[in-house]
């Protein structure tokens, strides 16, 4: 309970939009048993379940890191810029999977084609905002936060960035799928494919050292040479497995 007071402390806003993302991912698990969809060989629920959870915790961490940063009109406009694209992701990613019909890639109308430029559009502007707050880590005091913590966020925020934006890799492809269409066989809710090359597997890993390079950092590392050495490590590790996939070599083949 400590920590949720504090979170709600650092950042309001956040807080309450990754708790409403963590119960519309609880709402969307309900929903695939109670009304089950499916599309691409799989439950065209887990997309948005997924989305919605990777939201929460994005917005979770952002709340946290920003009780490390003061208080400023430039960081309050930023989490709304946060804030209303990736509701308006989270929000039609889940219409289309209620409907049976993608949400990425639909090129089968002039609307889905703009809903899918829109969402393009939409995951930009929040990331050029995510990135705005994880510029403030290298110019604003931070007195009292532990250096190697310190670097562990700043290169968190620099691997999001990057490979957030291996998004258009995959709007570039039309697919998220190498060597084969999409809907083929893949690992359990993650769909990640176990035959083909999956650009999703080397974004997801890249994003999420946003959280496990500070959690690292903090608990394990306690270093700045070896956070920085973990953190090359993490890059070139997101960086390999990206090749793999642009090769249309499966990551973990079955």
């Amino acid at each position: 309970m400590d920590f949720i007071e504090a979170l709600k402390d650092r950042n309001a806003l956040l807080f309450w939009f990754g708790v409403v993302n963590l119960l519309a991912a609880v709402v969307l698990l309900l929903a695939s048993y109670l009304k089950p969809v499916e599309f691409q060989n799989t439950s065209a629920w887990h997309k948005p379940i997924k989305f919605a959870l990777s939201t929460a915790i994005l917005s979770i961490s952002l709340a946290w890191y920003q009780g490390y940063l003061p208080v400023g009109k430039g960081l309050s406009v930023a989490n709304w810029v946060i804030v209303v694209p990736l509701a308006f992701e989270v929000v039609y990613i889940a219409w289309q999977a209620a409907r049976g019909e993608a949400s990425h890639y639909n090129q089968s109308s002039p609307f889905y084609s703009f809903m899918f430029s829109m969402m393009a559009l939409a995951a930009t502007i929040a990331t050029i905002a995510i990135g705005y707050i994880g510029g403030q880590f290298f110019m604003a005091p931070l007195d009292g936060v532990p250096n190697h913590y310190v670097w562990a966020i700043r290169l968190g925020f620099i691997l999001f960035v990057i490979f957030s934006f291996e998004g258009f890799v995959m709007g570039a492809h039309m697919s998220h799928t190498v060597g084969a269409p999409d809907g083929g066989k893949g690992l359990p809710f993650l769909n990640w494919s176990i035959r083909h090359g999956d650009l999703r597997i080397a974004h997801f890993v890249g994003m999420r050292a946003l959280q496990v390079l500070p959690i690292l950092a903090w608990y394990l590392l306690k270093n700045t040479a070896l956070t920085l050495t973990v953190a090359i490590g993490y890059a070139l590790l997101a960086g390999f497995i990206l090749m793999m996939a642009l090769r249309g070599q499966a990551l973990l083949k079955v």
